[in-house]
């Protein structure tokens, strides 16, 4: 009995030093933690690529980490050793003072470390949260800078849209070529070459002269001379809304005088049957007033369209029409009718109109074309040609 207590007694006065070994080794392990983290003032800085900031936090976190497992370990393996001392003694625990005090203050240790840990723990999460919201500000400065590059060639490009919106809407008022006629126009060519010497081939020069003889065919059939030909001192004086797109249109609504609008002369000159080029009206009713070159008794009237073997839709042209007239110099105010007309599509392209034998032989400078309906468009109603024949009063009449 006297051997084993004194056993034991041996066993507890070499507890005390073990820890103390261990709480030294602790000590030193802290020591040299903190020497870790804290940079030396008087060594030589050496460059080196610098680290990033997370990586220097999980580096502490993880060397804390396994300090307090080794601490845990210790602990452990001092309550083993107790157990064991009290299992050789017989079921009858020794109390040493010195003992417990020492038990207690590894766990205060511990329980220090956890607390440190946890506080570099929420440093941790706060330092994330603020890189990351620093970040985020960042990207949101970014977007908007981007945005506000994006807006401004937005803007940039608003006038191009406009002028491509007015380009388009000139391109959907040309009436085009379709397809099937300039392939007859073509084959019938080909057909009287062919006929004539048997050559079937066609060369511009034959095209150039077909539409020569075409055009003196045309005026050979009129004979009349024209007094409201531009280039022979005729011009237009009034005319109802024209049909435009864009800017353009918009300012010409807004203004309050009289104005005439500079595409309407392509009305008093030779179209030549090529598409597009009329003066457009908006909708399928307006008018145009026109001075002549020079005072004159009335005659047959001549109004012109797009031929159908051209055309791709001719449902702007005029249909039911009226053509007025009077003298500026005298009889100011007072019009009479000289012609009321229907155009018809199923005719020939330029259609002359004989004056109402009421005129006789009226003087007139001045003449207005009414026309009251077209052949189908809602939007606009294209004028390519209009003459006015006629002769000039002698000094007998």
């Amino acid at each position: 009995m006297s051997t084993s207590i004194a056993s034991s007694n041996s066993t507890v006065r070499q507890r005390p030093v073990v820890l103390d070994r261990s709480r030294d080794v602790v000590q030193i392990n802290e020591a040299s933690t903190n020497t870790a983290t804290e940079p030396s003032c008087t060594r030589k800085v050496v460059s080196k690529p610098k680290r990033p900031r997370w990586l220097t936090l999980v580096s502490i976190f993880s060397k804390n980490l396994v300090l307090l497992i080794v601490i845990l370990g210790l602990v452990q393996m001092i309550k083993k050793l107790a157990l064991k001392s009290t299992d050789s003694s017989g079921g009858s625990l020794v109390v040493v003072p010195d003992f417990v005090r020492r038990i207690d203050e590894v766990e205060s240790f511990v329980k220090t470390k956890m607390t440190m840990m946890q506080v570099q723990v929420d440093a941790v999460d706060k330092k994330i949260e603020s890189e990351v919201g620093g970040l985020r500000r960042e990207l949101s400065d970014e977007i908007e800078e981007k945005a506000g590059e994006v807006n401004h060639l937005f803007e940039k490009l608003d006038p191009k849209s406009e002028m491509l919106e007015k380009k388009l809407g000139e391109l959907g008022a040309v009436e085009f070529y379709m397809k099937e006629d300039r392939d007859k126009i073509l084959d019938d060519l080909m057909n009287v070459k062919g006929a004539c010497n048997g050559d079937m081939e066609v060369s511009l020069d034959d095209i150039i002269m077909t539409a020569r003889d075409t055009l003196m065919k045309e005026i050979h059939r009129l004979g009349r001379v024209d007094y409201a030909l531009s280039s022979g001192g005729a011009k237009v004086v009034r005319h109802s809304e024209p049909f435009i797109i864009g800017k353009v249109g918009r300012w010409f609504r807004k203004i309050s005088l009289p104005t005439v609008y500079r595409d309407s002369e392509k009305m008093l000159k030779p179209s030549f049957g090529e598409p597009g080029q009329c003066f457009p009206l908006k909708g399928d009713s307006g008018f145009v007033q026109i001075r002549l070159r020079t005072t004159i008794i009335p005659e047959p009237i001549t109004l012109e369209h797009v031929d159908k073997a051209v055309a791709y839709d001719r449902s702007s042209a005029p249909k039911n029409c009226r053509v007025y007239g009077w003298h500026q110099g005298y009889d100011v105010g007072k019009m009479f009718l000289l012609a009321e007309f229907s155009y018809y599509l199923e005719k020939s392209n330029a259609q002359t109109f004989n004056v109402l034998d009421s005129v006789g032989s009226g003087l007139v400078d001045t003449v207005r074309l009414d026309f009251t309906s077209n052949h189908g468009s809602p939007s606009h109603t294209c004028i390519y040609r209009f003459q006015v024949h006629g002769h000039e009063p002698t000094s007998t009449s």
